[in-house]
This record gives C-alpha cells, sequence and structure tokens, in this order.
C-alpha cells in the first residue's frame, strides 16, 4: 500500500495519525469474514428518513411542503 501527499505540507505526526487510521481501517476490513452479511447501517434506513407519514397532495399542500420537526 503506497499513500502520498497529494496537496499541503503535513507534518510527520500528521502522517503518522493519518496512517494510523488508514491501518486501522484495512485491519478492521480485513478481520471481517468475506461472504458474512453486514449488520446494516443507520443511515442507510428509509425509516430514519420518513418514519412519519408523509402529507398528502391536496389543495393545501403547499402549506405542508416541509419535513415536520
Amino acid at each position: 500500500m503506497t499513500i502520498k501527499v497529494v496537496r499541503g505540507n503535513p507534518t510527520p505526526e500528521e502522517l503518522a495519525a493519518a496512517l494510523a487510521v488508514v491501518r486501522a481501517r484495512a485491519a478492521a476490513a480485513a478481520a471481517e469474514p468475506s461472504g458474512a452479511p453486514r449488520p446494516r447501517d443507520s443511515w442507510a434506513d428509509p425509516a430514519r428518513v420518513a418514519g412519519r407519514r408523509l402529507p398528502q397532495p391536496g389543495a393545501t399542500a403547499w402549506s405542508r411542503t416541509f419535513w415536520p420537526g
């Protein structure tokens, strides 16, 4: 694996920190079984985005065009 600094002038400490993160991610990816299903990411869950029923179109739909908070 080769890491190349494309822009900027990082210090040796910054390079060491970035390399530690990359190596930790690579080790975590290598530790997972290759064919095992991955747990579903909560960011990809459609229920997170549309947890409530969306407003239906109608005569007053223009006043309900925002996501309820």
